[in-house]
């Protein structure tokens, strides 16, 4: 599904419903139909030397429709966080891929498209959101309630069902190639993730170089007057908002999914370790599968309540922003304030989506209200609050920052001075033939023991974000045995890693673990094949389409 592909997710959203809540409850305003306003005229382009006709971008559109609304809950042209242009890309790949999988004459039988139906139409969220006693939804039901307020209708439904199917076949077959790995290359690649080192370590860290540092007001001027650029805030808004957090939902969500354990066998059976993220046993992966349902659920409920808040705000006349806090007065619900913040970073209260930050600067005094915005842990609702331009403060409002950014400026420069002084001292004669551990002492550094790590380790809490854990095993493992490396910078200062040995690797571990590393390792193969092919392809089709000309600013040659 088009909208897999751009978000690197799961293919086949009908095995994984669960994951999906269905809401069949109707947002916004008048619906936008797949036939109006966004609808292309003129050169659709051509895909690999095949015109596009205005019938197959359509026909595709409405799936995509489709596809996008069953994903997120709101259909493309009420999405904030679904531009047109991505519409567009979406739009542009399918047909690609469509065409593709064609060429290649892969057909799916009728009988295949029917299960996939009934699968949709018998998940318990579906049933649940209709509010029916059976085992499924009608079809008849489905169609009225969904489809057909946005001049969507069975066909393109079965379209897409189809045409999802025939993608997911090509994908397996393109990505074949990805899946062949022998046990010998399998274990081979386990040992290069696995096989663990014992290392030392010597951090040259600022904070030991601050004390040394003088401070004195013509010096914190002069770098306050070098670096002045680096101080002017950019254009801040702040906002009042109402948040529907979605643990205020999750004890009801759960009570909701009547079947959640047969939902979670599910989901596992088809997709296992590999369902999840960073799942290491069944156990892990069938809780997280099943966290996963429960928030899904509570998120589908938050956002119900955020549409009904919502609906009731803005139907208030005049529309002011005091409307949010009238509105929420009435049920009850706090109403809070953002501080100042600007459209690079978002709010500092709590991690916003980008969808948040696009709206608050998107609010106007005729337009001063926006939502429900979609986040990963609340729905929010907010209000225009202060719109402050761009400005430089004068120093005497931010001397504590600027003395603060000297102080560290200068204690990096004098640590990454005394990491590449060491690094000459390990090198010159006097430190030949001595250990590394002995030269530590003499130079007076500080050596570290770090607990034997390996390229799959995710953290070492010895290293209290000193070092990126990504930074040290890339030097570290591209160090020889016995060896000290080069001097690394950081952002902090920098340092020098000493391997000591490698380690035996755990054999009994390896011999467990492999199958299912195997297996996990074939599936990443085949997904990374599929997607260097489709970026190769779509390069080269896609070229004289709308969507290459408008990213290149022009036709391509």
């Amino acid at each position: 599904m088009i909208g897999t592909i751009r978000k690197h997710s799961k293919w086949l959203w009908w095995f994984i419903a669960g994951l999906t809540i269905i809401s069949f409850i109707y947002w916004g305003a008048a619906p936008a139909t797949r036939n109006s306003g966004g609808g292309r005229s003129g050169d659709l382009g051509s895909i690999g030397g095949q015109k596009v006709t205005p019938d197959a971008y359509l026909s595709v559109k409405a799936e995509v429709y489709i596809e996008h609304w069953l994903n997120t809950h709101r259909w493309p042209d009420r999405d904030p966080n679904y531009p047109a242009a991505d519409l567009q890309r979406d739009i542009y790949i399918r047909l690609m891929l469509i065409q593709k999988a064609e060429a290649l004459g892969i057909h799916i039988g009728n009988d295949a498209v029917i299960a996939t139906a009934n699968q949709i139409l018998s998940s318990p969220n579906l049933i649940q959101a209709f509010g029916i006693n059976g085992q499924s939804v009608p079809m008849e039901g489905f169609v009225k309630a969904v489809l057909q307020p946005e001049n969507l209708s069975a066909a393109d439904f079965e379209n897409l069902i189809r045409h999802e199917l025939v993608i997911d076949q090509l994908r397996q077959m393109v990505g074949l190639s990805g899946k062949l790995i022998t046990p010998e290359e399998a274990a081979t690649v386990y040992q290069r993730q696995y096989q663990k080192i014992s290392a030392q370590i010597v951090v040259f860290s600022a904070s030991n170089y601050l004390a040394a540092i003088p401070v004195t007001p013509a010096i914190v001027g002069q770098f306050y007057t070098n670096y002045l650029a680096e101080y002017r805030l950019p254009d801040r808004v702040e906002v009042n908002y109402v948040a529907f957090p979605v643990t205020n939902f999750m004890a009801r969500a759960e009570q909701k999914l009547t079947n959640l354990n047969d939902q979670v066998e599910s989901i596992y059976n088809r997709y296992g370790t590999n369902a999840v993220a960073d799942a290491k046993t069944p156990e892990d992966a069938k809780g997280k599968i099943r966290d996963a349902l429960i928030r899904e659920q509570a998120l589908a409920d938050a956002r119900q309540q955020a549409d009904e808040f919502a609906n009731t705000v803005f139907n208030l006349d005049p529309v002011r922003p005091e409307n949010l806090a009238t509105v929420a007065r009435q049920k009850g619900l706090a109403v809070q304030l953002t501080a100042p913040f600007s459209q690079e970073y978002g709010p500092a209260e709590f991690t916003a989506p980008e969808a948040f930050t696009k709206a608050a600067f998107g609010l106007t005094t005729d337009e001063p209200l926006a939502g429900p915005i979609v986040g990963r842990d609340a729905i929010y609702v907010i209000a225009l609050g202060k719109q402050l331009p761009s400005e430089i403060p004068p120093l005497s409002q931010i001397r504590a920052r600027v003395t603060q950014d000297y102080r560290l400026h200068e204690g990096v420069l004098r640590a990454r001075e005394a990491g590449t002084n060491f690094v000459e001292t390990l090198q010159s004669g006097p430190a030949a033939g001595k250990s590394f551990a002995a030269v530590c002492t003499a130079a007076g550094v500080r050596l570290e023991t770090l607990p034997p790590f390996s390229l799959s380790t995710a953290d070492l809490p010895e290293l209290g974000g000193r070092v990126a854990m990504n930074q040290l095993k890339a030097v570290a493992f591209a160090t020889p045995i016995n060896r000290a490396s080069n001097f690394e910078a950081t952002d902090d200062g920098g340092f020098i890693v000493y391997v000591k040995s490698q380690l035996p690797l755990d054999t009994a571990a390896m011999n467990a673990d492999l199958p299912q590393f195997t297996q996990a390792l074939r599936q990443q193969r085949e997904t990374a094949a599929f997607y260097n092919w489709l970026n190769r392809t779509g390069s080269h089709d896609l070229r004289d389409t709308p969507l290459f000309q408008e990213k290149t600013g022009a036709a391509a040659p």
